[in-house]
């Protein structure tokens, strides 16, 4: 089976546009292998050289105070971009965050991120559920994924409810069916099954028993070919 590696990606920022003077405050990330999350994750809370509007604050919770003592995005992009490598980044609404990243990583002289590495789940929603809404929350409730915890949009948290939400965008958690792990697990159990089975015993070797005919039954025996005629095996050409 092939091996996929993606990256599931979120941001969060001050407001809607980098070319005003937005910045970001949040980078979450999940990893997937196969559209499975592997359980590494990163979270990096930036400090925007820039105050927090109020309308952004009431979205995401992240305010002056808490992100002051937080690092600058030129302390951090490096854990960022060591984090992505050269995995598909999966994105909900990929324009915007593309958008800011990039923005981002001009500051500090580092090459964009190009969209023909992206892989956005809006237009995957879009496609699969013409004029429905997309946004994560009405995909959230459409598979049936708990997101009760989301008071605020975290990125990490965002990112999380996401992967969930790509696997059944895929075609649900039967996605691939586990063979992997199925038959794995399957072959391990008949292996050591196998281990405990005990040789079967020999059977003590019998000589070959020898049957010897009567005259009577020899001569009922030659009686019985004549009858037949043309015996196969007393024809000699």
């Amino acid at each position: 089976m092939s091996f996929v590696h993606e990256i599931v990606l979120d941001t969060e920022t001050t407001g809607m546009d980098p070319d005003k003077g937005d910045r970001i405050v949040e980078i979450g990330a999940v990893e997937l292998h196969n559209h499975i999350p592997t359980g590494r994750t990163l979270q990096l809370y930036i400090n925007p050289e820039r105050p927090v509007p109020p309308e952004a604050v009431a979205v995401h919770g992240l305010n002056d105070a808490f992100l002051k003592d937080k690092p600058v995005f030129s302390q951090v992009y490096s854990d960022f971009i060591d984090f992505i490598g050269d995995a598909k980044l999966v994105i909900h609404n990929a324009e915007f965050d593309l958008k800011f990243l990039n923005a981002e990583l001009r500051k500090v002289g580092h090459p964009p991120l190009q969209m023909n590495r992206v892989l956005d789940t809006v237009l995957m929603a879009r496609k699969k559920f013409p004029g429905a809404p997309a946004n994560l929350d009405a995909l959230c409730r459409r598979f049936g994924i708990d997101n009760t915890g989301r008071v605020f949009h975290g990125a990490l948290l965002d990112c999380e409810l996401l992967a969930e939400v790509y696997l059944e965008l895929l075609g649900g958690r039967q996605h691939g069916f586990g063979l992997s792990e199925t038959v794995g697990a399957a072959h391990s159990e008949t292996k050591n099954a196998l281990a405990n089975v005990q040789p079967p015993h020999e059977k003590p070797y019998r000589e070959p028993r020898v049957f010897v005919l009567s005259s009577d039954e020899e001569a009922a025996h030659e009686a019985m070919i004549e009858k037949m005629g043309n015996a196969l095996w007393t024809n000699n050409q």
